[in-house]
């Protein structure tokens, strides 16, 4: 008999189980309920962490080769970027003598003013050195992994800063290691202050713009903002301490028909290439002198 001819097809009193379109309502609707479980009450945070910390030492092992190469591969553009930057630092380090002759005199006056004006001491800032591991897997984020985590004392919201300003924030802790969102990630805002001006904004991440930048939203059309104005965070929202570098205003887009501006910002810090930073312990962890002394004193005087 010709094979052609067989039928392949199950006798019709086995039992053959749901069918293939039953299956597939199935899985999407458990897939479907457990991204919202996960999403309202982290259902699978814990899971995340133990994944985290049991495959930390095999994502270590597997970076090794990697670096190997590039450390061999980069060792001449080095030689001849250290070669730049050494003849740059000269460059800087002299006109830094200049200004160093001037900086006891300012510290001083700096004192004295802060006392007539009975004004409180600015806080110090702490943090910890830490090392940039890899680029987050996720393509539609700007974030990365650091080789510091919940033992090593790293708070969730800590700032992340480079030796040129501010990098990120810390937006998820495990055990060994911590996920940075950059500042140029859309989820990320960062109250920043102009420091030409004084005035007050935010910045908000714009991964799409030159390879990743930030921009200054809801700024109307003649607000006075100019190329080149340097921003630093503001610290009002107490996480990020004032005065760290954020972004140089780099284009200024000005439309009739808006009464808003488009600004866009270059990032201080290397978003693309840092490799050592620090991170550094949120303001609202500090420790502020209490306010409440002060109404006292003013009952007290009264009462004379």
């Amino acid at each position: 008999m010709p094979l052609g001819t067989l039928d392949r097809t199950p006798p019709p009193f086995f039992k053959q189980g749901p069918s293939a379109l039953s299956k597939l309502m199935f899985f999407s609707a458990l897939a479907l309920f457990l991204m919202v479980a996960d999403l309202r009450f982290k259902i699978t945070q814990p899971i995340r962490a133990a994944v985290a910390t049991v495959l930390y030492p095999v994502q270590w092992l597997a970076l090794q080769p990697v670096r190997a190469a590039q450390y061999g591969g980069g060792y001449f553009t080095a030689l001849s970027q250290a070669r730049t930057s050494e003849e740059a630092a000269r460059q800087k380090l002299a006109t830094q003598s200049l200004r160093a002759s001037q900086v006891e005199q300012l510290a001083l006056e700096n004192s004295r003013l802060r006392k007539l004006l009975d004004l409180r001491e600015q806080a110090a800032l702490t943090g910890q050195a830490a090392q940039v591991l890899y680029d987050a897997p996720d393509p539609y984020t700007r974030k990365v992994i650091i080789d510091k985590g919940l033992l090593q004392g790293v708070a969730l919201g800590s700032p992340v800063v480079d030796e040129s300003g501010v990098l990120g924030q810390v937006t998820r802790v495990h055990p060994l290691v911590s996920e940075v969102t950059l500042v140029i990630d859309r989820e990320l805002a960062i109250p920043v202050l102009n420091t030409r001006t004084g005035a007050r904004s935010v910045a908000f991440g714009e991964p799409t713009t030159h390879g990743g930048g930030l921009e200054l939203r809801f700024m109307g059309s003649n607000s006075d903002v100019q190329q080149g104005d340097l921003l630093t965070t503001s610290g009002v929202d107490g996480v990020y301490p004032p005065g760290l570098p954020v972004a140089k205003i780099d284009r200024i887009e000005r439309r009739a028909e808006s009464a808003f501006a488009r600004i866009y910002c270059t990032p201080q810090a290397q978003v693309n290439s840092a490799f050592h930073v620090m991170v550094v312990k949120p303001l609202s962890g500090e420790k502020l002198p209490s306010a409440a002394a002060e109404p006292v004193a003013v009952k007290k005087g009264a009462g004379k």
